[in-house]
């Protein structure tokens, strides 16, 4: 009975539900194109209509809620991010001087929203702090000391986490001794005493969440590995969420950050549609699923099904039952590469361009193989951080295969990729073809043409500058010059690329090279 009705469910799926457009009230954790505007383009391609709080006020948690209490009655349901509401931000939840009875005030204020609007379907992400394993000198991302003192705290609760997991030999106990004597005592001080804070918030919020205040929380652990601070206050909130009843159902810690609004408003449809979307994962050859990529600790597979899970669908094995295949684009060893990350960009060998080029042909090979068989097929490609597998696309190009695709992602950390390429994936089914081509045409000019190549290339001209780093890093007077050098590059890397003519234009919204804003013009 019980699979007769999810089959009944995947039959119906994306069946326009109500003839009127309904309302998802969306609050992104900041205003980077990847976190606000691209996953709201997204829904809004469905005919929902987003409802979006001013740019100017994502940093100012008390007119965030006044304007979320005003629009949430006409709303149908309500994607917000914790950390917008509570601090400000995913990056002021870092570095606030927010004492513990004002956050506490703020969390109480979600207790308030439901009793005032008990028929919305709240959903909610938030972060636990990330622990970098270095600092860099001029970061807006961290406190200031963290460019001193980054890489030294990241060692030091690397250490205490082993500590307490398993145990150190006589080695590791005298480098942590050794971290504990030369790290200055006020600023660990300030380091674990903000982290206890923003800890004792998420508890409240599970708590809310168990009441069924919160339809649905997601706990991000951005930045993460499997020996830190982020993942000892993960085994903290496991086992809280253990103790007072939340399951995968209701909430979870998960390995990522950037593509919860995605995977939040994905669910948001799929809720408000009453569908159920089946989901196939596959991998490319070798160790594939079980792949522990940078930035995350846990293997890849086991984030990819939770994903779904948050997305509101279900896993099948089989994916001639599946609304949705996600094939990803592994290294065979599992490793991740990130030599678009480095500066300047580091240049392959030609043993590594060998290597590259035959795990393409591979991967390649398998999409092809599932877009014959007439499968709704998308990309997460993983294996390299922060920008696409130049040998894969190439290999699609000529294949002729980008444009058949129903999604990709190639932007960021192995799980950004997964979750935005997955959440566009399952909902792609119920748009256009001019709609998704218009998505894949953004995540190709993204992840591949300035992710992989424009912002390597302008990175290694800019190596050559005494001052090419700390440009790097924050554009100053010369983002003017090199926007236009974006630009020229973009064009002509799309004019050679793809079949047919792009007008759009790039900035670059937070006056560095990281991430980019592509708009299109009509």
């Amino acid at each position: 009975m019980l699979k007769k009705f999810f089959l009944t469910l995947a039959a119906i799926f994306f069946v326009t539900a109500h003839a009127h457009a309904e309302t998802i009230l969306f609050v992104p954790h900041d205003n980077r194109p990847v976190s606000s505007q691209q996953p709201a383009e997204v829904v809004a391609q469905l005919g929902y209509e987003i409802l979006m709080p001013p740019e100017e006020i994502l940093t100012r948690p008390d007119e965030l809620w006044k304007w979320l209490n005003e629009n949430a009655p006409i709303s149908d349901a309500a994607v917000v991010s914790s950390d917008a509401l509570l601090y400000g931000g995913l990056i002021p939840s870092r570095s606030h001087e927010i004492s513990r009875e004002t956050l506490l005030s703020r969390v109480e204020n979600f207790k308030t929203l439901r009793e005032k609007n008990p028929s919305l379907h709240l959903y909610l992400f938030g972060s636990l702090m990330r622990t970098p394993s270095f600092g860099t000198p001029g970061d807006i991302e961290e406190p200031d000391y963290y460019g001193q003192y980054g890489g030294d705290i990241f060692q030091y609760t690397r250490l205490l986490d082993k500590r307490e997991t398993s145990k150190l030999n006589r080695k590791e106990q005298v480098q942590l001794e050794t971290y504990e004597k030369n790290l200055p005592a006020d600023i660990l001080s300030d380091w674990f005493a903000r982290r206890e804070k923003n800890l004792s918030a998420t508890k409240k919020l599970l708590d809310f969440t168990h009441a069924g205040i919160i339809d649905y929380f997601i706990i991000g652990r951005d930045d993460n590995a499997p020996l830190s601070q982020t993942h000892r206050e993960n085994l903290q909130l496991l086992a809280y969420m253990k103790q007072i009843g939340v399951d995968k159902t209701k909430a979870q810690s998960h390995a990522g950050i950037d593509e919860y609004a995605m995977l939040l408003l994905t669910r948001a449809v799929t809720d408000l549609s009453e569908t159920l979307p089946f989901v196939n994962v596959q991998f490319n050859r070798g160790v594939g699923e079980k792949t522990i990529p940078d930035f995350s600790d846990e293997h890849i597979g086991d984030s990819i099904r939770d994903e779904i899970i948050i997305a509101g669908g279900m896993f099948v094995k089989n994916p001639e039952r599946a609304d949705f295949v996600l094939l990803v684009n592994t290294d065979p060893k599992g490793k991740t590469f990130e030599f678009h990350n480095s500066f300047p960009p580091q240049e392959l060998t030609k043993r590594q361009q060998k290597y590259f080029r035959r795990n393409a042909k591979k991967f390649s090979a398998l999409v092809e193989d599932a877009i014959n068989k007439n499968l709704p097929v998308g990309v997460a490609d993983i294996i390299c951080a922060n920008g696409a597998d130049n040998f894969l696309m190439e290999s699609l190009r000529e294949k002729n295969l980008l444009f058949k695709l129903q999604s990709y992602g190639g932007w960021n950390t192995a799980t950004n990729t997964s979750g935005f390429a997955l959440g566009t994936g399952i909902l792609a089914k119920k748009m256009s073809r001019e709609s998704r081509d218009k998505l894949l045409a953004r995540r190709f000019l993204d992840d591949w043409a300035y992710q992989a190549n424009v912002r390597t290339q302008i990175a290694a001209e800019l190596a050559k500058l005494p001052d090419g780093l700390a440009i790097y890093i924050h554009l100053g007077e010369h983002e003017a010059e090199i926007t236009a050098r974006e630009n020229q590059l973009m064009q002509e890397f799309a004019a050679k690329n793809f079949p047919h003519r792009m007008n759009f234009i790039l900035s670059n919204p937070w006056h560095r090279m990281f991430e980019c804003r592509i708009d299109f013009r009509d």
